[in-house]
Order: structure tokens, then sequence, then C-alpha cells
């Protein structure tokens, strides 16, 4: 950069231009890697890229588009014949501080030692190189041979071999022949994805592996060298067998007026005199009966021994149902010398009941308990993790605590926790299906523990209807038509039109052979019942055609009245475009509603309509409205407490301010109804004749 002087009456200003500053070895780097010096050069697979970040002083800025700065690149080695090789290149001034590069040329050798510097140029001035006084030059090595195939072992999970099992950890030890692999980078079918790095390079790894579900499964692995060269794939494949069977377990369906209950597995758990036996169990699950358990000091079952050692990992887990929510119980404990080592139950706060598993100091609490409703809890203690973790109704609740808990020695109990030299906490509400297991219990298993299987209601095809009802498939109740609906059936196959010019032409059903149609006046069908319990878990769908293109006002296919509003319906809105879920707080003129939507326009009698469907999932208080299988968050809404519609399910119409109302126009069919949240896949299954799988 040239000189500039300034004059001006008076003064006399000279700006001396500075050489540029001597590139710092932090700011160099040999094919993205830090500049590496000394005994310790970089590893590169090919001819590296060399950049450097220059920099002229900010006081040569006059003006600030002309401070450009290029870069002066050596680098030499010594070939085999002893001779001293040397390459250059001058880089294209660029803006102080850009990034410059060099591509070097093909020919530097591989396994040899080169060395790099660079200095700054900015036309008139040059800086010191980088390797001078406190630098120094960048060093590397081309390595072009990749490393070899890595071994793998394992012995929880030998090669081609059937091992226990799901939930139990196991160790997979890789290696290479090649003694400058630095990394390991593996994947199980699934995952996890990760790398893992020996201590030194060429020594083995070893991978810790959780399996998640039984049969096959392999992990896949390549060794990765200090040049970034990687190996060909080596596969382990191994097979893994069920999750180990519960060490205890007590399903408390013992006959009314036991006084212990049988065990599954373990040892059979003494009754106090506060334990009833032939009390309900959750519905939808394997369980037949439960017991209840008064409160009280006599309302506990021990075993008299303990069921897991809980310094080890362990889970324990149970179907509840408290009876009350304002005050601490405990569902199952563990006894220590002078207290517990750990408690599954339910935990009072200022903040509101939760449920909570203790061990030691750690806590983890989630979930909200309900006053006679069935909820599945789920402690588990990982000590591979190190961690506490809480499962709610088969979902993770709370946030996972690291936890050190103590040997516990003494009894296992339940509806009880031992504090000091008393026992307290205890479980006023009934408990079922007790299981511990001395093993991982996996986020699969907890759904599946917790899974309460959803249960067909009803089904009309709406195929065929005699004395004005269409009979529900399976001998189910039929559905009554009033006036104004009727049963269209599809093309009988007789005739056809193109050929024959007296054949009718007739139109086809929405789904099967035929479907309902509704005048929009009066016309709506209706069952015997709710048909669901719209305060519990369950589903519904429906396939409709709207025949308007512009429907004058909201029209009802389906709803559950009460005595003052409907527990719930779904309407199609032309003002806002929508099929809509209303869902009323509770059954009162007037009260607030949760209204959920999906946008599409009205049919206009065209087309195969719409499947629609509504899921409601009393474990997570969350109602959702499907269309065409489809929901999102628009369409999902949190409803803490539905409540019981009593009147018969409505097809076609729904509860006004006035009275019944808001009647649809058009085609209704498939009308599908289970006890129980369907999920996302069965969806799928409604409104299109087929029966969802429930699996």
């Amino acid at each position: 950069m040239a000189a500039v002087v300034t004059s001006l009456p008076g003064t006399a200003h000279a700006a001396e231009n500075l050489p540029p500053a001597q590139p710092l070895v932090q700011d160099l780097q040999t094919n993205f890697k830090a500049c590496a010096t000394g005994d310790a050069p970089a590893y590169v697979a090919t001819a590296p890229v060399v950049t450097a970040v220059l920099h002229d002083p900010e006081e040569d800025n006059q003006p600030a588009e002309a401070n450009t700065v290029a870069g002066e690149f050596e680098a030499w080695w010594t070939d085999a014949a002893g001779v001293e090789q040397r390459r250059t290149h001058a880089s294209y001034p660029l803006s102080s501080g850009a990034a410059q590069r060099w591509q070097l040329p093909s020919d530097v050798p591989a396994d040899t030692v080169v060395s790099w510097h660079v200095r700054a140029n900015d036309g008139t001035a040059v800086s010191a190189w980088s390797s001078e006084a406190t630098g120094a030059a960048c060093r590397f090595v081309i390595d072009r041979v990749s490393p070899e195939k890595p071994v793998v072992t394992s012995e929880e999970y030998p090669e081609q071999q059937y091992r226990d099992g799901v939930g139990v950890y196991g160790s997979f030890v890789v290696d290479s022949p090649s003694p400058d692999v630095v990394a390991y980078e593996y994947g199980f079918v699934g995952g996890p994805y990760a790398t893992a790095r020996p201590d030194e390079p060429g020594g083995a790894a070893t991978i810790r592996f959780l399996p998640q579900k039984s049969g096959p499964d392999y992990l896949s692995v390549r060794a990765v060298d200090r040049a970034g060269r990687v190996s060909t794939n080596a596969t382990h494949w191994f097979f893994v067998n069920s999750g180990r069977a519960p060490v205890a377990h007590w399903k408390l369906a013992d006959p009314a007026g036991s006084t212990s209950a049988a065990a599954e597995t373990g040892t059979a758990a003494r009754a106090g005199t506060g334990v009833t036996f032939g009390r309900p169990a959750p519905a939808r699950t394997s369980l037949t009966a439960t017991a209840a358990l008064d409160g009280g000091v006599q309302g506990f079952l021990t075993t008299n021994a303990p069921a897991v050692d809980t310094g080890k990992t362990f889970a324990v887990s149970a179907w509840v149902r408290p009876a009350r929510t304002d005050r601490t119980m405990t569902v199952a404990s563990q006894d220590t010398a002078d207290g517990n080592a750990f408690t599954l139950g339910l935990r009072a706060e200022d903040s509101g009941a939760a449920w909570s598993f203790t061990l030691g100091d750690a806590q983890v609490s989630g979930g909200t308990p309900e006053t006679g409703e069935w909820t599945h809890l789920l402690g588990l203690y990982d000590t591979e993790t190190g961690r506490a973790q809480l499962y709610v109704d088969g979902r993770a609740a709370g946030t996972p605590a690291q936890a050190s808990p103590a040997v516990a020695t003494g009894a296992f109990q339940l509806g009880r926790a031992l504090n000091g030299s008393r026992y307290g906490h205890h479980w006023r509400g009934d408990i079922g299906g007790v299981q511990v297991h001395d093993r991982v219990v996996v986020s699969g298993e907890a759904t599946r523990l917790a899974h309460r299987q959803p249960k067909p209601l009803a089904h009309w095809a709406l195929e065929t209807a005699t004395d004005g009802a269409s009979p529900g498939e399976r001998d189910g109740a039929p559905l009554r038509l009033a006036a104004g609906a009727t049963l269209h059936r599809g093309p009988d196959g007789s005739c056809v039109p193109d050929l024959d010019p007296d054949c009718p032409v007739v139109p086809y059903a929405l789904v099967g052979d035929g479907h309902l149609t509704l005048d929009g006046a009066g016309g709506h069908a209706s069952a015997d019942g709710p048909v669901v319990d719209t305060s519990d878990s369950f589903s519904i769908g429906v396939a409709v055609r709207l025949a308007d293109h512009e429907p004058a006002g909201p029209m009802t296919v389906l709803s559950v009245p009460g005595e003052h509003t409907d527990a719930f319906k779904v309407r199609y809105e032309p003002s806002a475009q929508a099929w809509q879920l209303v869902v009323p707080e509770r059954d009162g003129p007037g009260a607030p509603e949760r209204i959920v939507s999906q946008i599409v326009p009205a049919d206009g009698g065209e087309g195969q309509g719409h499947r629609l469907a509504v899921v409601y999932d009393d474990t997570d208080d969350t109602v959702k409205l499907y269309l065409d299988g489809y929901t999102d968050a628009e369409a999902t809404a949190i409803v803490p407490r539905t409540w019981h519609g009593t009147g018969p399910l409505q097809v076609g119409r729904g509860l006004t301010a006035d009275g019944p109302g808001e009647y649809l126009h058009g085609d209704v069919d498939e009308i599908q109804a289970y006890a129980g949240a369907l999920s996302a896949r069965d969806v799928t299954m409604l409104g299109g004749g087929a029966e969802p799988c429930l699996c």
C-alpha cells in the first residue's frame, strides 16, 4: 500500500505504510485441521488445502477498500534421495482478515513429513514468515492407505447367537489391526449411531448397547484413522431374546377374603386387615381383579423379604387408582435399616398432587393423579446411566434425576413406606398388577405394560335398513332412522348403463354397497344409547359427504348429548370452511367450549367425501380430530376433564340453544366406535370398511 500524504493549510499529516501482521499459528489450517507443529504432524488423506487468515493493520485503511493483502505460501520436504524439495504459491490479494488458500500440488509425496509456512504481502511490504520468531512451521503427512476392517467381539451378544435380552446392556469390543486408528463409527439397526474412540491410537474401543426389542440385530462399524480414511464395514449379527420376566409379580387378583397375595413369581405377600381383595380391575387390561387398601396402618401387603437388589438396576410398576389425592401415599417401597431405598407413589405438594418415584435423595415427579381414575406407574433405576426415571401411563414423566440408591435388605412393601422406626404414607385406593424387574424396562415395554386395549363397541356399515333401522355389524344394536333419513343402495351389477339404455344410472355408495342419506331438514339417525363413554378414553369414526357447496349454516354429523348440550359433536362450520370438534367443559347452558378444526371446502355432493375420527385419550387428556387419517396441533386440544354424555348417539344432528338442530344435508357411512384411544395407525383404517388391527 503506497504512503499517503495529506496537506491542509497550517497542518501536515503523513501516514506511513505499515507492514502486514505476521500470520499467527492459530490462524493456519491444514485441510481444515488446526496447524500441527513439532513432532506431532497432522495426518491427511490427500495433498491438502492449506489455509491462512492474513491481516494488514487497520491504520492502513486509506481508503478501506484498498486494504488488501495476498499470501505467499511455501512448502518443503526431503525426498527419498535426501534432497530438499520446495513448492511456492502466491495467492490473489483479498481483504484483510479474509482466508487465503492453497491447494498443494499432487506431487507432494505420501508418508513424508511436509512443512509449510506463509507470509502476508500488501503490495508494498511483507510480513515475517509464520514460522519465524515465536511462530512455527505447520507440518503434515499424507497417508494414502486406509485402515483395515475392525474385528467385533461381544461376551453378552456373541455373533449369530440368541442371548439375554431386551433391557440388558451388552459390551461390544471393536479393534482394528491398523496402528493409526483413532475412532470407530458405528450404528445398530434403528440406532444409536455414534463414534467410539480408543484410549490411544490403534487401540480397541468398547461400545455399550441396550437392546430395545427382541429378534435379529447387527452392529455395523468401520475404523477411522488419523488421516480421516475409513475401513470397510464390519458387521456383527446377533440375536436378542425377549426381556427377562419380572423377579416378583403379584396380580392382586386373589379371591375376596384372602389374607395374602399369591405371587406369579417371587414370594407371596402377607396382607394386613385393611386390604380387601376382589376389587374391580382397570378396563381393557389383562387384570381381572385388584386389591383395595384402606389408607390405615393395616392397609398394606409385605413379603417380609426384599424383592430386588436396589443397589443394581431395577424397575417397579403397578396399576393404581387413588381414592384421594390430598396427601402423600406410597404404592411400593423396600425397607432399609431405618428407612426405605425407594418409594413409588403419589406426592401431595403445595402446587398440587403428582406421581413420584424417589430413590435416596433423588426424586422424579410428573403427571396429575385424579381420584377414582386408573393409572399405570413405573419407576426405573439404571446403574449404567445412574438415573432414576418415572413413567406414567407408559410415557416418560418428569425429569430423570441422578441417584445414589441405598442397598435395601429389608422387606418389600405395598401401600406403605418405612421412615425411621414407623411406617407411614399409607395408600388409600386400589392396586393391581405389581411387577418388579431386575433389569431396565425399556420405553416400549413401559408403553405395553400400560396399554389398555381398545374395545370395539359398534359398527354400522349402513348397507341395509329394515323397518326404519340399519343393523349393526356382528349382531350389534341397530341405528334407528328418523323421517328424512334413507338408505341409498349403489348399483347391484345386474346391468351396465353404457351397454343397456334401459339400465338406470345409480350412484355408487360412499363405502361398500350403501350409505345413509340425510335431507338436512330433520333427517337423522340415533343409537339406543351413548355408545361411547365420553368421560373415558374413546374413539369414533365416520365417512361423510356434504351435499352443498355452500351450506347455509353449521351441520353436525356425530354427537352425544347430555341434558343441556352435547358432550362432544363433530360439525361442519361453513363460515370457517372447516370440520370442527366441539367439546363443552360441562353439561350446562352456555358452557365454555374447546373447538379444534380441520379446514377443507364443502363437498357439494361430489367425490368420496371425507373420513373423520375423534380420539379422546384420558391418560394424557388430549382430544384429536382426524381428517382422512391426519391430525395436527390445530386439531388437538387438552381437555383436563370430560363428562359423561347420557343421551343416545346422534347421526346428523346436534343440540343447540333451541334444542335439536344443525341437521346434516349429505351422506354418511361407516360409523365405528371404540372404548379406548386408537393409535394413529389404527385411525387410518376407519371409514374404509375395514376393521383396525388394534395392535
